[in-house]
């Protein structure tokens, strides 16, 4: 599981994650142009400890079209 090729920092409780999540999170993040990574920043900024990338409607569309 390599993490270098993303633009994006990883969510703050990453490390808790069981590995299969932890897979999904990357491929999310890999996968997401620059608008999306743009918007995922900001929103884990402005929304600090409460943000949850496992409970966003993005990650949730997107692990429902995989």
């Amino acid at each position: 599981m390599t993490t270098n090729n993303l633009d994006v920092e990883l969510p703050d409780d990453f490390e808790t994650y069981p590995n299969e999540t932890k897979e999904l999170v990357i491929a999310y993040l890999t996968q997401l142009n620059d608008i999306e990574k743009k918007a995922y920043t900001i929103g884990k900024s402005h929304l600090g400890t409460s943000f949850n990338l496992l409970r966003s409607n993005g990650f949730n569309d997107w692990k429902k079209k995989k």
